[in-house]
């Protein structure tokens, strides 16, 4: 009943395959056990390695194994599962096919090993093994593939995020349109408020509604050379809600094979909003100079006050002129001004002058800056006169006490002018310095400083530091 059972189930009696397996020589149960796996290892019932069968090119230490135990041949974490299986070798168990790393000088070598009992009682068993290191490189390359996958996700999802912030943070309105059926995929915020919708109000509507029925036709002959062609002239339309004229600019590309149109609406060229009279009349009747200059810093407009300033005929006088013609010392204030509004975009309460020449080192005055736009800069100017203000300041002022006070000269006066301040700074303090040394005995401070009194009390009424006639030798 046994022998059928084991013949239904595919397998030779065990009678059968006991007689046949006694009657295999020495050498043909190692060939056989070779062709069962890349390596095995005869162990005896304390684990211990009798024998090893291996290719000594893909196994080089195998040979230096024998009369070692096991588990001294594998990695530490493969020490259980060697474990596992010695432990199942002496209960007469076959185990199943177990993964355990083996030391080797060259590296770690992976092989799947599987247990045969050689008989009852736990007399040894043999472990077969076959090598996973081809399967371990391409799990190794799977894994690899895997992670520049999730790398190049993550990437796509970081330009994703940016593309979506630049589109919903765009100040100009942008629609993305289905080129068959000219229907909005999306619209940004801009878009929404250009055509005073609520948000999300215009996915899925027709581009052609938004606007007025006589220029639809326009629209849609602009879109369909949108996609043919590069380079087209804008076109001006006027927007169904309010009659608003706005300027459309379309480009066509191309989506997982969709074909797309990117549009684009801005403000018809020479178009003014209404408070921009409002805003030159504004900047012409301040009573503070206003000057507007290119990203050369040629004018391109000037109010009256600018005018007065540098004593010019008229605006039109000044248009095409260098600003350094008029403002600053010669290579020097204008650049460093330059450097601060490139760096920050602004500058603000810079001392210069109007009307510097050679012979001549024109008038103070306190300027502030800004810088603006992208694709074509231009610099604003606001200037003021500190002339009156500087005369104003009470006398005692006009000489520095301090090197604080010598610094914030820089950009007020010439580098002659701070030098000769400084000399009388320093002399000042010199005197100042003899007369608390000598207990203020003019006499002797005099002499320490190898000054005749009469030179001494000429500073001291020079400096303000004392009465001459209160002098004593």
């Amino acid at each position: 009943m046994s022998s059928r059972r084991n013949s239904i189930e595919g397998k030779l009696p065990f009678t059968s395959a006991t007689r046949h397996f006694a009657a295999l020589t020495g050498d043909a149960a190692a060939r056989l056990a070779m062709v069962s796996g890349e390596i095995a290892l005869i162990l005896d019932a304390d684990g211990r390695i009798v024998d090893v069968s291996a290719d000594p090119r893909e196994f080089p230490e195998a040979g230096s194994w024998v009369g070692r135990e096991w588990l001294d041949t594998v990695t530490i974490e493969s020490r259980p599962k060697v474990m596992e299986m010695l432990a199942g070798m002496r209960k007469g168990v076959t185990q199943h096919r177990r993964q355990v790393n083996l030391l080797s000088g060259e590296g770690d070598i992976p092989v799947r090993f599987v247990t045969v009992s050689l008989g009852a009682g736990g007399q040894g068993c043999i472990a077969i093994g076959r090598d996973m290191r081809d399967e371990a490189a391409l799990q190794q390359r799977l894994l690899q593939a895997q992670q520049s996958l999730e790398r190049d996700y993550i990437r796509l999802r970081q330009i994703e995020a940016r593309y979506r912030l630049l589109f919903e943070q765009s100040v100009e309105p942008v629609l993305i349109v289905d080129a068959d059926g000219f229907r909005i995929r999306e619209a940004n915020q801009a878009a929404h408020r250009a055509f005073h919708s609520r948000p999300g109000s215009l996915q899925g509507g027709k581009l052609t509604a938004l606007f007025a029925n006589a220029a639809r036709e326009h629209i849609i002959a602009f879109l369909g050379s949108a996609m043919v062609s590069h380079g087209l002239q804008p076109l001006d339309a006027a927007l169904a809600h309010d009659g608003e004229k706005v300027q459309i600019s379309a480009s066509g590309f191309r989506e997982r094979g969709g074909q797309f149109i990117l549009v684009r609406l801005s403000s018809p060229v020479g178009a003014a909003r209404p408070d921009a009279g409002v805003t030159v009349r504004v900047i012409e009747a301040m009573p503070d100079a206003f000057v507007l200059t290119d990203a050369a810093m040629i004018i391109r407009e000037a109010n009256a006050a600018f005018v007065e300033l540098v004593a010019a005929a008229s605006a039109e006088q000044l248009r095409g002129q260098p600003l350094g013609d008029y403002v600053g010392r010669p290579g020097i204030d204008l650049d460093l001004i330059e450097g601060q509004l490139t760096k920050h975009d602004s500058a603000r309460n810079v001392v210069t002058v109007v009307g510097a020449s050679d012979g001549f080192e024109g008038e103070p005055v306190e300027l502030s800056a800004v810088r603006t736009g992208s694709d074509q800069i231009c610099y604003g100017f606001v200037i003021r006169p500190i002339g009156r203000r500087l005369r104003d300041l009470p006398t005692t002022s006009d000489s520095p006490r301090s090197v604080e006070q010598l610094t914030e000269l820089v950009g007020r006066m010439s580098l002659r002018d701070i030098v000769r301040e400084s000399t009388d700074l320093i002399e000042r303090l010199c005197i100042e310095a003899a007369l608390e040394y000598t207990s203020n005995n003019r006499a002797s401070a005099a002499e320490i400083l190898g000054l005749s009194r009469q030179s001494l009390y000429s500073k001291l009424h020079r400096y303000g530091l004392g009465n001459m006639a209160d002098a004593e030798d």
